[in-house]
C-alpha cells in the first residue's frame, strides 16, 4: 500500500535570469511524515495549518509565495584567482591556505576564503537516480551533455587582414580537434558574423570564413600628421611636449611644406588630430571592452567550464581602466577564464614593416614617431597580459606558431586557487587598490594573479547580490553541499514527440538551521531548477520561495521524512542537463547537477 502524500499546488513565479522568459510551476509535496499522523489531533492541526490556518491561529507552518524574500548577504569578498606554475610551466597542485600571503595596498590581509579548483568534468562524475514512469528506479550513466565551452572572440575592430588570415586558419584547425563534450562559439568585437555555441563544425568553420576587419573609421589615405591612439593619449591626456613637438613637425612637413610661418597652424593641426584620434581610439576601446563583457554575460548562461580566447593585436585603455577592472571582476565572479592571443605573431619593428600600408610614421621628418610606434606595440600587449593573468588564462605573444597559441589559450590550467578576503574599513570611493600574492616559502614558482581592483562607489544592495549569487550558481557546474538536499529526476512520454520531465528535490528538514522567532523555527528556501539542452542553451527554469515557520512539535516529531519538492517541464526527446540551486536565509547554498537522456 502506498503511503499517503499531501500535495500543495502553488502558483508560478517569473524569475528574471538574463534572457529567461517564463517558467513552469512548482508543486510542493509534504512527505508522508505529516500525512501519516492525520488521525491524531495534533497531526490534524499541523496539516490544517499548512493548508489553510484558522484566523485565530499563529502564522502557517509552511507557505509558498511569489514575493521576494529577504536575504542575508555575506561580507563583501574580493576574489583573487591564482595560478602557480613550476619551471616547466605546469600548474602546481596541493598548496594550502597557509602557503599564501595576500596584500592589499601592501597591507597583509586575512584570507577568509580558500579553495583549490581542478577544472574538469563535473557532470561526467555524477550519477543520479532516474525513474521512468511505470518502471523501476535505475541508476543511469550521464548522456553526452556539454562540459566545456570555448568562446573565440576575434577583435575585428583592431585586427588587420594580414593578421586575421593566419589566425583564422589556425582557429579552423583547432575546431577540427573539438571533443564530443566541447562546445565552441565565435564572437567578434564588431558584433558581426557571430556563431552561437554548438558542436556543428560546419557552422563554426563557415563563421570563420566570414571574418573580416571592421574598424570603426577606416581610412584609405595617409593621415597628416601621423597620429596613433598612443600618441594622441600622450598629447591630449598626458601633455607630453616631445610627442606634441613631433606631431607639429610632421604637420609642418606634410601640410605646409616646412614653412616656418605656418608653425601655429601646424600646432593647431597636431592638436586637433590628437583629439580626433583620441576620440576614435576611446570609442574602439570602449566597444571592445563592452563586447568582451557581453560575451562574458553570454558565457555566464552556460553550465560548465568556460574559457574565452581573445584574439587581438592588442589595444590600450588610457581612459577605461575602471571598465577593464570591471571585466576582470565579472570574469572572476562568473568563473570564466580569459586567455589572449596576440594575432600579430612575431613582432616586426616598424622599420621592417610593410611600407605600403596606410597611416605609417614619417620616418624622414619625424623618426621619433617610429619609437612611439614601438612603444605602442608593447603597450597594446599590456591589456592582453593583464586580462589573462588576472583570470588564470594564458597570454600567448611574440610567436608565429598560432596553432600552439590557440591550443594553449583554449586549455584551462589543471589547477588554480581562489583566495577571498574582506577588505578592512573599505571606503566606497572608487579608488584603485593594488594586490599582490606571495608564497610563504619561496620556491622556483611563478605566480599568476590579478594586480588590483577598484573599490565600489556605493554600498551593495543585499537583495541584488543574493540574486546574483543564485544566478551565478545556476550557470555553473560546480557542486556545493551546504544544505541537505538531494536531486532526482523522472520522466514519461506523453506522445512519440513529447515528454514530461519531473525534477524531484528532497530536503532533509531536520538538518536545516533554523532561527527561533516568536516561538517558531524560521528559515526560507529559494529553490531554483533550470533545464539546459545538449548545447548548453537555456530551455526552461523555475523558482519558488518556501517559507518555513515550524512549531517545535512538528519539527521534532513529524518531519522525519523531510519534504519533497517537484517541478515539471514539458520537453522534447533529447539530452538535457538539470541544474538545481537551493539557498537559505543565512546564505548557505547547495547546487547539484543531473543529466538525462529522453529517447
Amino acid at each position: 500500500m502506498k503511503r499517503p502524500t499531501l500535495c500543495l499546488a502553488r502558483t508560478c513565479l517569473g524569475w528574471r535570469i538574463a534572457f529567461v522568459l517564463g517558467f513552469a510551476c512548482f508543486i510542493v509535496c509534504v512527505d508522508a511524515a505529516l500525512a501519516q499522523s492525520q488521525s491524531s489531533p495534533s497531526s490534524g492541526a499541523a496539516d490544517n495549518a499548512a493548508v489553510a490556518p484558522a484566523p485565530d491561529k499563529a502564522v502557517p507552518e509552511m507557505t509558498s509565495h511569489d514575493e521576494a524574500t529577504t536575504f542575508k548577504v555575506n561580507v563583501r569578498l574580493v576574489l583573487v584567482r591564482v595560478v602557480v606554475r613550476d619551471a616547466e610551466g605546469h600548474a602546481v597542485a596541493n598548496l594550502r591556505k597557509q602557503d599564501f600571503q595576500l596584500f592589499d595596498n601592501r597591507k597583509p590581509q586575512v584570507i577568509s576564503q580558500f579553495s583549490m579548483e581542478q577544472p574538469g568534468s563535473q557532470v561526467a562524475k555524477e550519477q543520479k537516480t532516474t525513474e521512468i514512469a511505470g518502471g523501476d528506479n535505475t541508476t543511469t550513466p550521464m548522456p553526452n551533455v556539454p562540459e566545456r565551452f570555448i568562446a573565440y572572440l576575434f577583435d575585428d575592430i583592431h585586427l588587420q587582414m594580414q593578421d586575421l588570415l593566419p589566425v583564422r586558419t589556425a582557429a579552423d584547425r583547432r575546431l577540427s580537434a573539438m571533443q564530443p563534450t566541447d562546445r565552441a562559439a565565435i564572437f567578434t568585437t564588431s558584433g558581426q558574423n557571430s556563431v552561437e555555441f554548438t558542436d556543428d563544425r560546419a557552422k563554426l568553420q563557415q563563421g570563420l570564413l566570414g571574418l573580416q576587419p571592421h574598424p570603426i573609421a577606416a581610412s584609405e589615405v595617409q593621415e597628416c600628421p601621423y597620429m596613433s591612439y598612443y600618441m594622441a593619449d600622450l598629447i591630449a591626456n598626458k601633455n607630453d611636449p616631445q610627442a606634441f613637438a613631433n606631431a607639429t613637425s610632421d604637420a609642418l612637413q606634410c601640410e605646409y611644406q616646412n614653412n616656418s610661418k605656418m608653425l601655429a597652424a601646424a600646432q593647431g593641426l597636431a592638436q586637433s588630430s590628437a583629439q580626433r584620434a583620441l576620440s576614435l581610439g576611446d570609442s574602439e576601446t570602449h566597444l571592445t571592452l563592452a563586447l568582451l563583457r557581453d560575451v562574458m554575460r553570454r558565457m555566464a548562461a552556460v553550465p560548465g567550464q568556460r574559457t574565452i580566447v581573445l584574439v587581438s593585436p592588442g589595444f590600450i585603455t588610457p581612459r577605461a581602466e575602471q571598465e577593464l577592472t570591471d571585466v576582470i571582476d565579472q570574469a572572476l565572479r562568473t568563473n570564466i577564464v580569459v586567455s589572449s592571443v596576440d594575432a600579430r605573431g612575431l613582432y616586426v619593428p616598424p622599420q621592417f614593416a610593410n611600407v605600403g600600408q596606410q597611416n605609417v610614421p614619417n620616418v624622414v621628418t619625424s623618426p621619433q614617431e617610429t619609437l612611439y610606434q614601438s612603444s605602442e606595440a608593447a603597450a597594446n600587449d599590456d591589456v592582453l597580459s593583464t586580462v589573462a593573468n588576472s583570470t588564470g588564462g594564458v597570454f600567448f605573444h611574440n610567436s608565429n606558431d598560432l596553432d600552439a597559441g590557440l591550443k594553449q589559450a583554449g586549455e584551462t590550467p589543471a589547477y588554480y586557487y581562489v583566495l577571498g578576503f574582506s577588505p578592512q574599513n573599505l571606503k566606497y570611493d572608487g579608488r584603485f587598490h593594488s594586490l599582490s600574492v606571495k608564497l610563504t616559502k619561496p620556491a622556483k614558482y611563478t605566480i599568476q594573479s590579478r594586480n588590483g581592483y577598484y573599490a565600489p562607489r556605493q554600498a551593495p544592495n543585499p537583495e541584488e547580490e543574493a540574486r546574483q549569487e543564485i544566478q551565478e550558481a545556476v550557470f555553473s557546474q560546480e557542486e556545493m553541499r551546504d544544505l541537505p538536499v538531494d536531486l532526482h529526476t523522472q520522466f514519461f512520454k506523453t506522445t512519440d514527440v513529447d515528454a514530461k520531465l519531473s525534477v524531484l528535490v528532497h530536503v532533509d528538514v531536520k538538518r536545516l538551521h533554523f532561527q527561533k522567532l516568536e516561538g517558531r523555527n524560521k528559515n526560507d528556501l529559494t529553490i531554483v531548477a533550470v533545464l539546459f539542452d545538449r548545447n548548453g542553451s537555456f530551455v526552461q527554469g523555475n523558482e519558488k520561495v518556501l517559507e518555513m515557520r515550524w512549531k517545535d512539535e512538528t519539527l521534532e516529531h513529524k518531519l522525519d521524512r523531510g519534504l519533497t519538492l517537484r517541478s515539471s517541464f514539458e520537453v522534447k526527446p533529447g539530452s538535457y542537463l538539470v541544474r538545481l540551486v537551493v539557498r537559505d536565509n543565512e546564505g548557505l547554498l547547495s547546487a547539484e547537477n543531473g543529466a538525462i537522456e529522453i529517447p
